[in-house]
């Protein structure tokens, strides 16, 4: 009975993380394709509505979060905590050790730092002042 039990347990597990890489729209899986066509180490996810794809392109560890008509809202490019502006990795390094580091670029063009530090992403304009903490 437990292996029953544990093997139907297993299948749902299973079966649930089948429904979350299916249930990105066409659309979006479309537009990101087109985009990147060398993608690859893809992983898709739900985020507050839209769809966010991480991956890896070329060299780069990349994210972009896809709207539900397949428009791309914003792109993270990873970079080394090194590249953040010097006044940025100073206040970023007081709150902690940097974890990750990135430039995001908004879908009107405008671009910003993210330093991730203790679970929180730290968000810094293009000359490194400090915007705003975000619970990750």
């Amino acid at each position: 009975m437990k292996h029953i039990v544990l093997c139907v347990a297993m299948l749902c597990t299973i079966s649930a993380i089948a429904q979350k890489t299916t249930s990105v729209p066409a659309l979006v899986k479309a537009a990101f394709a087109k985009a990147y066509t060398t993608a690859t180490k893809v992983k898709w996810e739900k985020e507050h509505g839209n769809y966010e794809v991480s991956f890896t392109n070329g060299a780069d560890k990349m994210s972009v979060v896809y709207n539900e008509k397949g428009v791309a809202e914003e792109t993270e490019t990873a970079i080394p905590a090194d590249k953040l502006p010097a006044s940025a990795k100073k206040y970023a390094e007081a709150k902690g050790k940097i974890k990750d580091a990135a430039i995001i670029v908004k879908a009107d063009g405008s671009k910003v730092y993210e330093a991730e530090v203790n679970g929180k992403d730290l968000i810094f304009d293009m000359q490194g002042n400090f915007i705003k903490e975000v619970k990750d």
